[in-house]
This record gives structure tokens, sequence and C-alpha cells, in this order.
């Protein structure tokens, strides 16, 4: 006698992950924070290292007054290979030497990753520290990621919108105390606040936060 096949096993469909699961995948992947820190620290790299037309010849007592500004303004970053690594443009720059705080309005930044993914934010205005350790972005701002070699009005791989953002390079962390929305294709997460901390991969919301996952055949 044949000895009788064994029934073959029925896969188990696998469990859908959770919004929040994804939502954190999502960021992890597609927003690393040492992007993000480049930006911040771009910033004050840049404008230390951009020569001073009007330099003053005799130290003053700190105001809260700008020592310096620049108007319509583009300055680049090149890295050791030639590369253009960042790239921040604005209506005006104002350096406050009281606070040591640089101010832009209608700041736009560009910053190319080694692998050539590109980021670009903009706002209606950014503030940095003197350290470019805190840098914070406010009134209609528009975080991008973009792949590489993709035109700047392709479609993002990922997008955050909202009136104020804040990134932290020193401890890799980004947040806004007020609401957000948060596109990945199909996907969209609206939150009253969030903060991730790249260092863990993790995103924290409070309050109410509503996504809209889509799965990966798009349904």
């Amino acid at each position: 006698m044949t000895p009788a096949a064994l029934p073959l096993a029925t896969p188990r469909p696998a469990k859908p992950r959770p919004w929040l699961w994804r939502v954190q995948s999502l960021l992890s992947n597609y927003l690393p924070l040492l992007l993000m820190a480049l930006l911040a620290s771009g910033t004050w790299w840049l404008v230390k290292n951009t020569p001073l037309i009007d330099a003053p010849g005799e130290l003053a007592p700190p105001r809260h007054i700008p020592d310096y500004r620049m108007e319509n303004f583009e300055i680049q970053r090149i890295g050791a290979d030639g590369r253009l690594n960042v790239q921040i443009a604005g209506a005006e720059l104002r350096h406050y030497p009281d606070t040591d705080t640089i101010e832009i309005d209608q700041a736009r930044v560009r910053a190319i990753a080694p692998d050539g993914s590109l980021a670009i934010a903009e706002a209606k205005r950014a503030v940095s520290n003197g350290d470019g350790s805190d840098m914070q972005l406010l009134g209609d701002v528009r975080l991008r990621r973009l792949p590489s070699g993709a035109g700047e009005n392709a479609p993002a791989q990922l997008e955050v919108r909202g009136e104020f953002l804040q990134v932290l390079a020193n401890s890799e962390i980004l947040r806004s105390h007020l609401p957000v929305t948060i596109r990945q294709g199909s996907s969209t997460v609206n939150a009253q606040n969030f903060e991730y901390r790249h260092l863990t991969g993790r995103v924290s919301f409070t309050g109410r936060a509503q996504g809209q996952i889509a799965s990966r055949d798009g349904r």
C-alpha cells in the first residue's frame, strides 16, 4: 500500500499591523533625523562662514538688534567630494548677537543625503539657536522627502505639514505641539501633536489622532 499523502497545512492569514506601528515604520524609513540634523547644523555653519561686507570695527554691548542681515539670499554648502549638500534661501536673514539666534523669512532649505535623496523644508519663518542644535520652522510648514533622481515636483515619499515643526539635532528628535498632517502615498495621519525620536524609532501622539493607512496593494 502507498502511504496516504499528508494534507498541506493552510497558511494562516497575516494579522494586519496596527496603524501606529505602520506610521512608526513610515517615519523611521523615510525621514531619518540625521538628514534633518544636517539642516540645523548646516544653517549655523553656513552663516558663520559667510563673509560680512560691513563688519563692525569695534565690539559693542549686545542688543536685540541684528548685527547683520542678508536679503533675497541663497547660500550653498559643498561637500569634500564637490557635491552640493545643503542650500538655504530666503527673503531675509537676520542674526541677533544678544541671543545668538538666526531668523530667516520665507525660509527654504534643501538637503541632499549621500544616497541622493532630497529633503525640502519650507516655512514662513525659521529660527535657529547659536550651535544649530534647535531649529524651529514656523507658519505654513511643509517638509518633503523625495527619492534620488526625482524632480522637486515629483510625488514625495513622505510629507509633513503643519504650522510648527521643531528639530532637535543633538538628540535627533522631530516634534510639534501643534496639529500636523503626515502623508505617505495613499496613507494619511492627522494628529493634534507628535514626537518622533530617531534614535529609538519611536513615534508618539497625545490627544486625538486619526489615520487612513493604505495596504500595500493600495486598498
